[in-house]
């Protein structure tokens, strides 16, 4: 996945820093992002590894050991539900939602949840896949107008302040919450 878009580019422009309460939604077995997060955030900080699938969140799990990262916490829970993940409302100083929301079904529940976590000021960048047709990645018709997301991400309160190219395959949305 690293090599799809660059990471050091999405992590200085969201501005994570020492104490940073973060999340990242889907995070996967690999933990691309948060093991990076976790060493921006340091032990006087937190990062909130989630995903869906159980089996993800035990690799995760096993590298937080290994690595000596007690700062990353992992979350099994369905973010396209209302409260399910349990955490407080308007706690966070940012999500990273990467590459997941295409993957979803409930595309608004999805951000309104995760939203409701996030405190307000705090950051949400989002990742998705161009629009146009690539050797890779989900077919075309699942992939998410950028236009679409920002009107959705309007409706529910968050404010754009940042658009950039976050790889040659990516486009990356940085939200505030209002």
């Amino acid at each position: 996945m690293s090599k799809m878009f660059d990471i050091n580019l999405i992590l200085n422009k969201i501005g994570i820093t020492e104490g940073y309460q973060v999340l990242e939604a889907g995070c996967g077995q690999y933990g691309h992002l948060v093991f990076p997060l976790a060493k921006l955030t340091g032990k006087s900080g937190q990062v909130f590894a989630v995903d869906i699938i159980k089996s993800h969140l035990e690799e995760i799990d096993r590298h937080q050991k290994i690595e000596n990262l007690p700062q990353i916490k992992t979350i099994w829970t369905d973010i396209e539900s209302w409260q399910r993940n349990k955490l407080e409302s308007n706690t966070l100083d940012a999500i990273l939602l990467v590459n997941t929301l295409n993957q979803t079904k409930k595309r608004s529940n999805s951000l309104q949840e995760l939203t409701r976590i996030l405190k307000r000021g705090g950051k949400f960048l989002i990742v998705e896949w161009k629009e146009h047709d690539l050797l890779f990645g989900p077919k075309v018709e699942k992939r998410i107008n950028r236009e679409d997301l920002k009107n959705l991400a309007n409706k529910i309160g968050l404010k754009l302040i940042e658009e950039f190219e976050a790889g040659s395959m990516h486009y990356a949305l940085i939200f505030k919450k209002i």
